[in-house]
């Protein structure tokens, strides 16, 4: 039983992941960028392991930069799913985009209590552009996972994203379906909606909120043990659905200035329960993450 839930756990997980690796922001300035500039494009790099970053995009201009950054989980939940052990994770990810479409990444995540700690590292590539006057963008991406046990149930996975945005880019929504296959293979549907409150912002400075409404669906296996009605044995049930997972609310808080990005968000999970699932409580966690960028077109 161990060995099947730290196969499930991984399953999950590896769905929970994928909101970050899947996920690429995308921004586009002049090749003259004062500090307002530089705000601008960190406003549009939104990061957090549990969501999607903002898909936004500006036509007609160019951008080569590099964003780093680092997240900090207080705890870890696969799908909105307690993983049985209560420890923080830490999600290191570096990033490449281009104006010409091009965009990479490579990221990994580290528990601090699971063996191995250093769980996997994912190495993305994409292509994005625009249509509908730039109200839309789309963004097809392949990504390959290494990991550190000998999991190969998931090894790689193609992303396709959607997303819209009003004109004053206060409010959007993204929507994205990912195949995932290795040994064996699964499908997953993530849509995410955002608002963009401005607290305070200048030329130097900006602090900001952003409330996140999040939806996942996938295909899962779930395997369980029950009980024959005439018999004191238990047999094993393998159970194959494609369910809603989870809904998650996120409320970060956003200080950017200059190349830097700090962001404390709250995250509030509200799992949905399938097969023989039955229960699942509400979990919380707060997330910390710092981000710096470093515009290459200077």
């Amino acid at each position: 039983m161990i060995k099947f839930y730290q196969k499930i756990k991984t399953k999950l997980q590896v769905f929970g992941l994928l909101l970050l690796t899947m996920a690429t922001s995308f921004c586009s300035y002049a090749q003259e960028r004062s500090d307002e500039d530089i705000d601008n494009i960190l406003d549009d790099l939104f990061f957090d392991d549990k969501q999607f970053l903002d898909e936004l995009i500006e036509g007609g201009n160019s951008y080569n930069f590099i964003y780093t950054s680092v997240a900090y989980n207080s705890n870890t939940y696969f799908s909105g799913r307690d993983s049985g052990t209560n420890q923080f994770n830490s999600i290191p990810q570096i990033s490449y985009y281009h104006s010409s479409g091009f965009n990479a990444s490579i990221s990994g995540v580290y528990y601090q209590n699971f063996s191995p700690q250093w769980d996997f590292t994912s190495i993305s590539l994409g292509y994005l552009n625009t249509f509908g006057h730039n109200k839309f963008i789309y963004n097809l991406g392949y990504t390959k996972y290494f990991y550190s046990d000998d999991f190969d149930d998931f090894t790689n996975s193609i992303d396709l994203s959607l997303g819209v945005r009003n004109k004053k880019r206060t409010l959007g929504s993204t929507f994205s379906v990912s195949y995932l296959f290795g040994s064996d293979t699964s499908y997953q549907f993530i849509s995410n909606s955002f608002a963009r409150i401005n607290l305070i912002r200048n030329s130097t400075f900006a602090l900001r909120l952003r409330p996140t409404l999040s939806f996942i669906a996938a295909k899962q296996e779930y395997t369980y043990l029950q009980r024959f009605r005439t018999s004191p044995f238990l047999r094993t049930i393998t159970e194959e659905v494609f369910s809603f997972l989870n809904t998650q609310i996120l409320i970060p808080l956003s200080f950017t200035t200059k190349s830097w990005d700090f962001e404390l968000g709250y995250s509030l999970n509200l799992p949905h329960a399938v097969a023989n699932e039955s229960n699942l409580p509400t979990t919380k966690f707060f997330s910390l993450s710092v981000g710096y960028l470093f515009d290459l077109s200077k």
